[in-house]
């Protein structure tokens, strides 16, 4: 679970060794893995029109992003607890919402930063103007957030729980 103040990114320790996991990851196997398919693409030639180097070179780039990423990322963590389930919509909650109000059209997301984002939920980020529209707010409680085009949209609070991996 992540909350972002200023240049703070609230993490729990779960979340800060997963990322740290990953990062070690990347800047040890995945680095040398990398060099390998490199090396070995450059040995069939003409890099020009070599294919497969120039994959290898940009999934090499992509990683390399990846690592300033969670590196800058975890230089600015802040270790703490999972939200409260006291029913108040924070980072690291899923909440549950209806539209205008309409208990039947509803949608379930995960209010996370996008270090979480997985196939098994949607996640919203808390500067995401759903996110920042719920955040703070009980359930029951209406909300507002302003769409694309400028206008309000409207919903009501049905649930927030926190997180379970």
């Amino acid at each position: 679970m992540t909350q972002t103040s200023e240049n703070v990114t609230w993490l729990t320790q779960e979340a800060y060794n997963k990322l740290k996991d990953e990062l070690e990851h990347l800047t040890g196997p995945a680095r040398t893995e990398i060099s390998a398919k490199i090396a070995a693409a450059r040995e069939e030639g003409d890099l020009r029109e070599n294919g497969g180097y120039h994959a290898a070179k940009e999934e090499q780039g992509k990683q390399e992003l990846r690592v300033r990423q969670l590196t800058q990322l975890l230089e600015n963590a802040k270790v703490g607890e999972a939200p409260a389930a006291n029913g108040a919509v924070a980072p690291g909650m899923v909440v549950t919402i209806a539209f205008d109000g309409d208990e039947d059209d509803t949608l379930t997301f995960l209010l996370a930063s996008r270090e979480y984002a997985s196939s098994d939920i949607e996640t919203y980020s808390p500067q995401s103007p759903l996110g920042s529209g719920v955040s703070g707010k009980k359930v029951g409680a209406d909300a507002q957030y302003e769409l694309p085009n400028g206008k309000l949209a409207s919903v009501k609070i049905l649930k927030a729980v926190p997180y379970q991996a």
